[in-house]
């Protein structure tokens, strides 16, 4: 104890100063890019099972992907709480709260759960994600509709092959620039519809210390259906596809 009192007393008197105590310790990134990004490529490498466990990776900053090797999910990490957005198949849901959990983040701090679209291969796990967090479901206005019972449309253009998963409450409904904001974090909607009607897709802004990049989950626009739908027969479909939301950020083009 003196001698660290002396040490104080002579460092001052000479102008220098000498940290006392335990250094700080700097936290490193969890499942960076660099290092967890090869381990999710040789995880899911020609990979026919789009259920298939996949390791959890950091895209940036404060944005984690923790889906499976095929069905997108991602977490957004805040000081207020965190963001999920989709939960892929019934069957993932363990899969991404296993996810979440290796990187040291817990379950009940997900106070908003969104969604993409009303098919079972993107909301299906959300209401047991929802049970296990407590989190708030949001959702468009046609998806929320699906997702409440757990039943598909009949008028979707994959009736028949998408299959019922578990009904998920939803807390809250927005439409096209649509804010959900949480402590730091604020994510908007943009509909993107064609794939299906209640398509959205998100858009939120992550930051690395002064390196900051705006993220964007775009839902699918693949015009999927099954084998009597035909997209001729439903132009409303079409035209709704073409008009989507003005949000979405322009992409810059590379060449290759």
């Amino acid at each position: 104890m003196y001698a660290k009192a002396a040490l104080a007393l002579l460092a001052a008197a000479q102008g220098i100063f000498v940290p006392l105590g335990r250094p700080r310790v700097i936290e490193q990134p969890r499942a960076p890019i660099e290092s967890a990004g090869p381990r999710w490529a040789v995880a899911c490498d020609n990979a026919t099972d789009p259920n298939k466990r996949a390791p959890p990776v950091r895209i940036h900053a404060n944005t984690y992907l923790v889906g499976t090797c095929g069905l997108s999910s991602v977490l957004i990490v805040g000081d207020q709480g965190d963001i999920l957005i989709d939960g892929a198949a019934e069957q993932d849901a363990d899969l991404i709260a296993d996810n979440i959990r290796a990187l040291g983040y817990r379950m009940q701090d997900i106070r908003f759960i969104l969604a993409s679209h009303e098919h079972e291969d993107h909301v299906g796990g959300i209401a047991k994600l929802q049970q296990m967090s407590g989190a708030q479901v949001v959702a468009s206005a046609p998806a929320a509709k699906i997702m409440s019972a757990g039943v598909p449309a009949t008028d979707d253009p994959q009736f028949g092959v998408t299959k019922p998963f578990p009904p998920a409450q939803i807390g809250r409904i927005v439409a096209d620039g649509g804010e959900v904001r949480l402590g730091n974090l604020m994510v908007t909607a943009m509909t993107t519809p064609g794939h299906a009607a209640g398509s959205l897709s998100w858009r939120w802004v992550s930051c690395d210390g002064g390196v900051c990049r705006t993220i964007v989950y775009a839902d699918i626009l693949a015009p999927v259906s099954n084998d009597t739908y035909r997209f001729s027969d439903h132009p409303a479909v079409v035209a709704a596809s073409a008009h989507r939301s003005p949000r979405l950020p322009p992409v810059r083009a590379r060449s290759c």
